[in-house]
């Protein structure tokens, strides 16, 4: 891993993004002590596949049921 110190980071940005866009990390050191890093930006998702999480999540028969009045009253700020 590279590192460069501040002023050279704001002196070569443009350099040091192209290198980052190739897939190299570089630490930024102020008084040589590391203080960031420039990765490269993730852009692709996970893909998600329909089903995965079957039979591994079960829903109560009274999911939509309504509150019991005290609970509903302590989301209301009414509970008194």
């Amino acid at each position: 891993m590279k590192s460069v110190n501040v002023h050279e980071a704001k002196t070569h940005l443009s350099r040091l993004l192209d290198e980052v866009s190739r897939g190299e990390e570089i630490t930024i050191a102020k008084a040589g002590k590391p203080i960031a890093r420039l990765v490269p930006a993730t852009t692709s998702r996970p893909i998600r596949t329909a089903g995965f999480l079957r039979g591994k999540i079960r829903i109560a028969e009274d999911f939509d049921a309504p509150l019991p009045d005290e609970v509903q009253r302590s989301f209301e700020g009414t509970d008194k």
